[in-house]
């Protein structure tokens, strides 16, 4: 079987920055060991398969090298900027059909946004066992951990500094513990960590997520979890300002940036904006091996 593949990187204006997507295009009804199998080949983070929807323009589906996820943000990027490469969309308003509903697509130009889900706030999280995930001390998270989804579940964890933020190193044992926690068959993802300190001059924030095997060490970045913590930093008044630079992936050699804006009072938020942009750095055809379908 041949499927149509474009290779993208998102949250960046340049390639070999931000975070790459393997986009398969007609591959939504592939079984899901396969999909997963193909995103260990390409040794990204997630890739996605996309197919027709009656809901919505498009049905995308999101993978990791160990499972399929409801939602992913920087894949969401690289789904529309594949698509628009392709000629299959122009500019203007887009529908997505998710594991996680309905995502709303803007594309302007060469700026896709996205508007992620109202946030659900979960349980608050001991700092304590949070911060011997990371390898840092419990007096460098500034805030109380709280698990936060808009669309896929991270832990969002402030830090008190740049340097703290830099020296996270995982700890596979301290994870195990924290998902034990958290307890087993959800969506919930490792830890986000983040520093009201932007990597450079133009950001606001600064982030980092480490990552457990299969998947790679760690995200250059990551779209969901920058719209669970722009939901966490605005409604605890952590932030000023509803609209701010969002930056991550510096310390990997893969700059990525997004725009933030959270929508609706700090104790009524309806869902948060994330625009980035993405470039095709390789196109091609994917032979997948023949499959029994149901």
């Amino acid at each position: 079987m041949d499927f149509d593949f474009d290779w993208v990187d998102a949250f960046t204006d340049q390639v070999f920055g931000g975070n790459g997507c393997a986009v398969v295009h007609g591959g939504a009804g592939l079984p899901d060991e396969l999909c997963m199998a193909y995103v260990r080949e390409t040794s990204l983070v997630e890739c996605t398969f996309t197919g027709p929807s009656e809901v919505a323009d498009f049905r995308v589906k999101y993978y990791l090298a160990s499972r399929e996820i409801p939602f992913a943000g920087h894949p969401t990027i690289a789904t529309v900027a594949a698509l628009r490469h392709r000629g299959l969309i122009g500019e203007g308003p887009l529908r997505l059909e998710t594991g996680a509903g309905i995502v709303e697509v803007e594309v302007r130009g060469s700026q896709i946004a996205m508007t992620q889900i109202a946030p659900v706030f979960g349980e608050e999280v001991p700092a304590d066992l949070v911060a011997k995930v990371g390898g840092v001390a419990p007096g460098d998270i500034i805030a109380p951990p709280q698990v936060v989804s808009t669309g896929l579940p991270f832990c969002i964890t402030v830090l008190r500094s740049r340097a703290a933020l830099e020296g996270l190193k995982l700890n596979p044992k301290a994870l195990g513990a924290y998902n034990a926690h958290l307890g087993q068959g959800s969506d919930m993802m490792e830890p986000f960590w983040v520093t009201l300190e932007g990597a450079t001059a133009a950001g606001n924030t600064y982030a980092r997520l480490l990552l457990a095997p299969p998947s790679p060490a760690e995200d250059p970045f990551t779209g969901s979890a920058t719209g669970a913590m722009a939901a966490y930093l605005w409604a605890r008044g952590l932030i000023e300002s509803p609209n701010f630079v969002a930056e991550q992936g510096h310390l990997m050699g893969r700059p990525g940036r997004a725009e933030v804006e959270v929508l609706g009072r700090r104790d009524a938020i309806t869902g948060v904006r994330v625009a980035g942009q993405g470039r095709v750095v390789m196109s091609g055809q994917v032979f997948m091996p023949e499959v029994t379908w149901p």
